[in-house]
């Protein structure tokens, strides 16, 4: 059963013009098909992405031919198979792409480098009261902030009592636990959370209340784990991949870029294309 894509642009847009490379010439139905896997706000625009793609397929499959590369497909891990076309454009790159291997020095380098990537985050251990309110409700937005500031004062004065205040005021699931958060890293709570939490000492309340999205909190830090830097010899294996494939990607680029400024190519321009990659 075969689907027709109408593709309706704007009478005001630019319209699209036949687009060839070396002479042949892309169907405009498989720009159409194309234009699926490159979703954009215009419908001109996609088409100029699904041509742009076409056209670097079409110099890698001319190429191949120019070679004299035969098509041996491959599969995944999940069993998918690579078509003719695929594995064609595969070996070319294969046999013209020279991708040098980060070797040891390298990787250590990268590594000193960018320290803070290898560094496990801090974990926080707390616990919270929370007075929902939003801001647009003008009076019940005061009122929870004079109730947390009333809470927090009765805790200074017996913080024995605050799972108790929690279960009784609490506005969050937590404060049937007594307000416990358990586990938390600074990613997974509001960025006005995170810094209360950065400036308690364990054991610790909150020293005014914290205003997030969700209302006023009253904040106990429990315990702080600090985190860690992995050693080298743990991510080495990670950084050279990322070494590895970040090269790829620059030589693919430019690969492209000469194959693109060797050829003629009509109805569409590539100079403004971003660094095409080659699966």
């Amino acid at each position: 059963m075969s689907v027709s894509i109408q593709v309706q642009f704007p009478s005001n847009a630019a319209k699209p013009v036949p687009v060839s490379v070396n002479g042949v010439t892309i169907a405009r139905d498989s720009i159409v098909r194309e234009m699926q896997h490159h979703p954009a706000d215009r419908p001109i625009a996609a088409w100029q992405q699904a041509a742009r793609a076409l056209v670097v397929r079409e110099l890698l499959l001319q190429r191949a031919n120019v070679l004299g590369v035969t098509a041996e497909p491959i599969s995944d891990a999940a069993g998918r198979r690579e078509t003719d076309d695929e594995a064609l454009m595969r070996a070319v790159v294969e046999r013209e792409v020279a991708v040098p291997e980060p070797d040891d020095a390298v990787c250590r380098r990268y590594y000193e480098n960018n320290n803070a990537r290898f560094r496990s985050p801090d974990i926080y251990e707390a616990s919270h009261i929370l007075f929902a309110a939003i801001p647009s409700d003008g009076e019940a937005y005061a009122q929870a902030r004079a109730d947390t500031e009333a809470v927090l004062a009765t805790l200074r004065e017996f913080p024995e009592a605050f799972a108790t205040l929690a279960q009784a005021y609490s506005r969050c699931p937590s404060g049937a636990q007594g307000g416990n958060l358990g586990q938390l890293t600074l990613d997974q709570v509001t960025p006005e959370f995170g810094d209360a939490l950065e400036a308690m000492a364990p054991g610790e309340l909150c020293a005014a209340p914290v205003e997030t999205r969700y209302g006023f909190h009253v904040i106990r830090l429990e315990r702080m784990h600090e985190g860690r830097t992995l050693p080298y010899e743990a991510v080495a294996e990670r950084i050279a991949d990322y070494l590895r494939e970040s090269v790829r990607r620059r030589a693919d680029a430019q690969y492209i870029a000469r194959l693109v400024s060797a050829a003629s190519i009509q109805g569409i321009s590539l100079d403004d294309a971003q660094a095409h990659r080659v699966n």
